[in-house]
């Protein structure tokens, strides 16, 4: 049985800080069922965002996608999602994942094996925000008798992000759920996407997992663009298995909205769930 994907909106590093707030303001105030925060090098940080705009919200879930682990110590990491969790019980939705990893170079964090890295940071992420003590000596993650004092009541679900076949394994066997993004163009997204989704499957599958799972999918769409076509993009990609859809508002020239664009897109997001 088809269901349709929760919509939800991007809230991209190419507005400025403060206009954060306001904008999440006017999504949760418009119905808007997700906001997705980046954490984009050299920009925006995505548990401070997180924190900010939950506080300034009602009832919107707020989703980071994703946390780049180079950039990240797991403790660190697992101590942030836990504390905004408690804080804001069942509407975190936090994401790990690679990074740009030029990026991650330009910062001095590159590592040779990102894979091995994405692998060892999950799993102890994992084992953390379940309240259980961990000691671990791996190639990247070191950890002596590390345990939260206050670990989340309600875990929340762990999105790991992938583009390449080999992490969407990786994020199918180890992760709660899969973002996804991509730089294909409008015209081969939703092949891009069934693919994507596969692999994933696969790599449950071939372990035994079936337990629920996210398919979290980010796709650019005109800002101006009408409830219908909204409407239509959530039909396509909930029939591909996607569970949330976040949307990013781009201008009339292919770049992402900078300005009121975004605004008017949750307005829009907001008519199409009511």
């Amino acid at each position: 049985m088809q269901t349709s994907p929760a919509l939800g909106l991007v809230l991209p590093p190419d507005q400025a800080p403060e206009r954060f707030l306001d904008v999440a303001r006017a999504a949760d105030a418009a119905g808007v069922g997700e906001l997705w925060l980046w954490e984009d090098c050299f920009g925006q940080s995505g548990t401070s965002t997180a924190a900010a705009v939950l506080a300034a919200t009602e009832r919107i879930r707020v989703g980071i996608g994703l946390l780049p682990v180079p950039l990240r110590n797991v403790a660190l990491t697992a101590m942030e999602i836990a504390t905004i969790a408690r804080m804001f019980p069942g509407r975190l939705l936090p994401g790990i994942g690679h990074g740009v990893l030029e990026w991650m170079a330009q910062a001095g964090v590159r590592e040779a094996s990102p894979l091995t890295l994405l692998t060892e940071h999950a799993t102890a992420l994992r084992t953390l925000l379940a309240g259980d003590e961990l000691s671990v000596d791996g190639r990247y993650v070191h950890l002596n008798r590390v345990q939260l004092r206050w670990p989340p009541h309600e875990v929340p679900p762990l999105l790991i992000g992938g583009v390449k076949p080999k992490t969407l394994a990786l994020a199918g066997e180890l992760g709660d759920g899969v973002l996804l993004t991509s730089d294909a163009a409008p015209e081969e997204q939703l092949e891009v996407t069934r693919a994507a989704i596969a692999t994933v499957r696969e790599a449950r599958a071939a372990i035994g997992l079936d337990l629920p799972y996210a398919i979290v999918l980010f796709a650019s769409v005109q800002a101006d663009a009408s409830p219908s076509e909204i409407a239509r993009l959530a039909a396509e990609y909930g029939a591909l298995g996607v569970t949330s859809l976040g949307l990013i508002a781009m201008d009339r020239d292919g770049r992402i909205d900078a300005g009121d664009g975004i605004l008017r897109l949750a307005e829009t997001i907001g008519a199409a769930v009511a």
